[in-house]
């Protein structure tokens, strides 16, 4: 029989090292072990839940083991959220989470150490699922976006998946308002320099598996492959409508309709 697990209160650091953000919509099933696996990543860390909507107690649990807690009462979206908790972070390494994800603290501790040895930004190294006829199109999405970007040997490793942490610097460079819009940060994390890293595998397919949906519908691939369409734009609007790539010797002068 499993053994219920102990809620006691924790106290998160006066002076954090390390942030964990958890954005949270009715996670009150999952969130008591996705705290407590954050308060295990390092002695000196702070646990900022970001409870948007949420309506089953889960704001509750989350205060009762001592995390920070910011309430919105409608629903914002994961990526909203982790901007907001990003906004109030005051540790010099930033994890980014899911409520309803259990990931163990051995294996979102690779993520903090990168941080602290010099990486900006660090991702799972996951690339979603391309040895199929049909690539999903958020997989197809993540590589083409870095194939963009110059950075064809991170795969489909992307800020919108997680786990991934990012620096004081990072933040400071790709603001936080832009977090809203991960392959966007992405985008921004690359233009600006900054080191960015595929560090750790962690198979989040089979950690949340992906819900029931429509053949023709999918509101979330829709949304995530929108945001990088909306990355694509701010790189033309930055370094042209090319991206600084050459046009060699097209004459489209000449063309005439």
């Amino acid at each position: 029989m499993k053994k219920p697990l102990r809620q006691t209160l924790v106290r998160n650091a006066s002076k954090p090292k390390v942030s964990i953000i958890i954005p949270v919509f009715n996670e009150k099933r999952t969130l008591a072990r996705v705290i407590q696996q954050a308060y295990a990543v390092h002695k000196a860390c702070e646990v900022i839940v970001v409870c948007n909507g949420s309506k089953d107690g889960t704001k509750q649990l989350a205060r009762r083991l001592g995390a920070i807690v910011i309430e919105f009462k409608e629903q914002l979206g994961h990526d909203v959220g982790r901007s907001i908790g990003a906004r109030v972070a005051k540790g010099d390494v930033i994890l980014f989470l899911d409520g309803d994800m259990v990931i163990s603290a051995r294996e979102l501790r690779p993520f903090v150490k990168a941080v602290s040895d010099g990486v900006d930004v660090a991702l799972n190294s996951y690339s979603g699922l391309t040895n199929r006829k049909e690539i999903h199109q958020v997989v197809a999405a993540k590589h083409a976006l870095n194939a963009i970007l110059g950075r064809a040997d991170l795969k489909g490793a992307s800020m919108t998946t997680i786990p991934h942490a990012i620096s004081r610097k990072a933040l400071h460079e790709i603001e936080a308002e832009n977090l809203a819009v991960p392959p966007k940060s992405q985008a921004i994390a690359q233009a600006t320099k900054l080191r960015m890293e595929a560090v750790h595998y962690i198979n989040v397919l089979k950690l949340n598996p992906l819900r029931r949906k429509s053949r023709k519908l999918d509101p979330v691939g829709d949304l995530i492959v929108g945001d990088h369409l909306e990355a694509i734009y701010w790189l033309t609007l930055q370094h042209g409508e090319r991206y600084g790539k050459t046009d060699m010797g097209r004459k489209r002068e000449l063309v005439r309709w």
